[in-house]
């Protein structure tokens, strides 16, 4: 079989995942610290990390909208990319809770739309062969881990106050690379409206959606509460990031060898997989975080629960949206799982970890990681039948 070329854009590509998740990973794992510095509560905790999936419950669809109607994907990222980073200066003075809330509203509004569209944009380039789909998007867990890696050691050494000044130049970063991305063709989107709804209605869809909507639920866990629960446990920052390291390490393996995996598995079986491996995950870290081999085994563990679920529900989604429902297919996924999921799964388990203490968040995530997987089995028994109709 003659190999597949590379996408045209495939640098500026690597470059955009690497400063976003680079981002990302630089202020997901350490910003409940930052603001615990600030003399927050956990629930105020709660609220304000929670804030990064509810801004993707709105902001990837307006701005997929807007980035639809004018044709101009790009453009829509270099907008959002530099209001973000404008955005994101008020961290260095907002002390309040108050402050601090309308800071993480406006940039959470504006980088919700990256992700979506970057993706949008490269599988569109792809035109449904996703060869190269792992090796590209595991620069994202690159960018990901070396952040959270070197940022740890810095955090321990000048104090947790750095955190802003890494995560502004890292959001720079993302600026430039969105400078060097150029729009690809992607269709006509005037009837997509219509198409998108009717797919909706579908129920092999709509269990597809509640399988990843409870998914990312039960990772609000690890968003909003791994860094303090770890923490709490009494382990330093340097190995809090180390643990985040692992996690992305293990990633990355998977994306590099998923082509071949995808082809021998299946992407139903890995799918299923994955979500009971997270059962088993989210019950290792709840209640045997003290020993640091069970720890260990949990992270490694992210190699099923992020990679293998994120690339299952990529090729999932392309047997309903693709082609001129691209970027609204991914809106929508990132809407509804990352968007409801994850907002909903962190103010869940914010209460659960008021009121029953951190335990107990773990063992509830392991039963949203169950339920989706009973939903996701009924998708794809369901796709079954569709087909054979």
């Amino acid at each position: 079989m003659q190999p597949t070329s590379w996408p045209k854009q495939s640098i500026s590509f690597a470059l955009f995942f690497f400063a976003y998740y680079g981002y990302i990973g630089v202020f997901s794992p350490y910003a409940s610290l930052y603001f615990s510095e600030k003399g927050l509560s956990a629930a105020q905790i709660g609220i304000l990390m929670s804030l990064m999936q509810v801004m993707r419950i709105f902001g990837p669809n307006l701005w997929g909208w807007v980035a639809d109607r004018h044709q101009q994907r790009v453009t829509v990222l270099r907008i959002t990319a530099v209001a973000s980073a404008t955005a994101f200066v008020g961290m260095f003075f907002g002390q309040t809770f108050v402050q601090l809330f309308i800071v993480m509203v406006l940039v959470n509004f504006f980088t919700s739309a990256q992700s979506p569209l970057s993706e949008a944009l490269m599988l569109s380039e792809m035109r449904g062969d996703l060869t190269h789909y792992g090796r590209l998007r595991l620069w994202g867990s690159v960018g990901f881990i070396l952040s959270v890696t070197i940022a740890g050691p810095f955090l321990d050494w000048w104090g947790i106050g750095l955190l802003p000044w890494i995560a502004l130049a890292l959001l720079l970063m993302v600026l430039g690379a969105s400078l060097r991305m150029q729009e690809s063709a992607h269709g006509d989107h005037r009837a997509q409206a219509s198409s998108v709804l009717a797919l909706l209605r579908k129920r092999e869809v709509l269990a597809f959606f509640t399988s990843t909507f409870l998914m990312i639920a039960a990772h609000a866990s690890l968003y909003v509460f791994y860094s303090l629960y770890l923490a709490q446990i009494g382990y330093s920052n340097t190995v809090i990031g180390l643990m985040w390291s692992l996690g992305v390490v293990v990633e990355i393996v998977f994306f590099f060898y998923q082509t071949p995996l995808f082809r021998r598995f299946g992407v139903r079986k890995l799918m299923i997989a994955s979500l009971l491996l997270a059962v088993v995950r989210f019950l290792l870290i709840g209640f045997g975080a003290e020993s640091l081999i069970l720890l260990l085994v949990a992270q490694v563990l992210n190699a099923a629960t992020f990679g293998v679920h994120h690339s299952a529900s990529v090729v999932t989604m392309q047997r309903w949206f693709a082609g001129p429902l691209q970027a609204s297919g991914q809106a929508f996924y990132t809407s509804i799982s990352y968007g409801l999921g994850g907002t909903l799964g962190g103010l869940i388990l914010s209460g659960f970890w008021d009121r029953f203490g951190s335990h107990a968040v773990y063992l509830v995530a392991a039963i949203f990681s169950l339920g989706g997987a009973v939903a996701a089995m009924l998708s794809y028994r369901w796709q079954n039948i569709e087909e054979r109709q």
